[in-house]
């Protein structure tokens, strides 16, 4: 902030400095009105001498004119050069008086206006904490200075939650959920860090905050693993495994949490066939759809193409989202041509071809590269996303 304070200074300077010039002016003027005066004065009393000596007879008629007109000639030479006063209707009270408020004001303004907190914590935030409570203070600050700020909010919370303060994170995550919307991973949150606050005892609170979040996405984790914890504490075993294995199955085969979570479930599964259980088979996972297909271009159009025209080759839902579900690109030289089109070409994680019965294969020629527009298209008719025969699609009408 330094910096900060020495520019406005440097900038207070500059504004005192035209207010203050007017009375500088005055001043120079005075000195030059009292000169003036002076002159004249001396003028006058040498004149009286030049009289005083002509009527004693020293000086005739010719030496008085002679001497009157050397002091005339002096004073004339002391006052040449000297500006004629200027009136100010400001008079000198009011730049005073507006070199005092000016800074006072402004001050007052900027602290009530400014921002210096926001600037103080930028300049803060550019520098890596040096402790967890630093950065704790800092997301403090921040969501003081700006209380709509969902984002400071939630990082604050999970802050709070790695140093084991969950009634201080469900407070903030509460706060979030009220500014950011009623998202699923922030009911999530909220929940964990409400159940953790109640001492590890499940309500009807934490229940309706996770019924809440996997019912708008069923494969919310932290609802997920938090459901698992509950019923692990609660010896519902199979319960635990079942929540668990479904957060397994969300997570990317490098997670370094799958290890601890494998282990939560092998814990559970001993507790379950300990206590007497049987550990019931999971349901068989989905199989990952593949349809293969293949592509040529009729024969009236080959003249009509150019080789390096792209073609988007692609799977898209028959209900449901317009965007792709898998897509291949290629060129209009490597026509004809067979590709496969799988889960691993999807777009987006929640957009798999396992996750729609019914799909339609099209295949688009674009000579600008672009999937969503072209010159030429072809289109299957609508076919199960299992399926497993061989495609074929030709390419034979004008994209409209």
């Amino acid at each position: 902030m330094i910096d900060f304070w020495l520019a406005a200074g440097l900038l207070l300077l500059v504004a005192l400095s035209f207010l203050l010039i007017p009375v500088l002016r005055s001043r120079r003027a005075q000195r030059e009105e009292d000169r003036t005066a002076l002159n004249v004065a001396l003028y006058q009393e040498r004149v009286a001498e030049l009289q005083t000596q002509q009527e004693e007879g020293v000086l005739d008629a010719a030496q008085m004119d002679a001497g009157r007109a050397e002091a005339a000639r002096e004073l004339l030479a002391d006052t040449e050069g000297v500006e004629a006063p200027r009136a100010s209707r400001l008079g000198k009270p009011l730049p005073l008086l507006a070199a005092v408020l000016v800074p006072v004001l402004g001050l007052g303004l900027y602290m009530h206006y400014g921002a210096s907190d926001k600037v103080e914590l930028t300049r803060e935030f550019s520098q890596a904490p040096k402790s967890m409570e630093e950065m704790t203070q800092r997301l403090e600050r921040v969501v003081a200075a700006q209380p709509d700020s969902a984002e400071g909010m939630y990082f604050l919370g999970r802050t709070y939650m790695a140093q084991d303060r969950p009634a201080d994170a469900a407070k903030m995550f509460e706060r979030t959920v009220n500014l950011a919307g009623r998202q699923p991973e922030l009911l999530g949150q909220w929940a964990q860090a409400q159940y953790f606050a109640d001492g590890k005892k499940w309500s009807d609170k934490v229940q309706a905050l996770t019924d809440e979040a996997l019912k708008a996405d069923p494969k919310e984790v932290t609802s997920l693993g938090l459901l698992g914890i509950a019923a692990f504490e609660g010896e519902r075993y199979q319960d635990a495994i079942d929540y668990w294995n479904r957060l397994l199955a969300q997570l990317p085969p490098n997670d370094p949490s799958r290890e601890a979570l494998q282990g939560g479930i092998t814990r559970a599964t001993e507790k379950l066939v300990a206590s007497g259980g049987k550990v019931a088979q999971a349901p068989a996972a989905k199989t990952a759809a593949l349809l293969k297909v293949s592509v040529d271009l009729a024969a009236e159009l080959k003249t009509k193409v150019q080789p390096g025209d792209s073609v988007f080759i692609f799977a898209r839902a028959v209900s449901g989202p317009p965007a792709p579900l898998a897509v291949k690109r290629m060129t209009v030289a490597d026509l004809p041509v067979t590709v496969e089109l799988s889960d691993a070409d999807a777009m987006m994680p929640q957009l798999k071809l396992s996750n729609f019965p019914e799909v339609q294969l099209v295949a688009r020629i674009s000579r600008a590269g672009k999937p969503t527009a072209g010159e030429w298209i072809g289109r299957s008719q609508p076919l199960a996303s299992s399926t497993t025969a061989p495609q074929t699609l030709t390419i034979d009408s004008p994209d409209k």
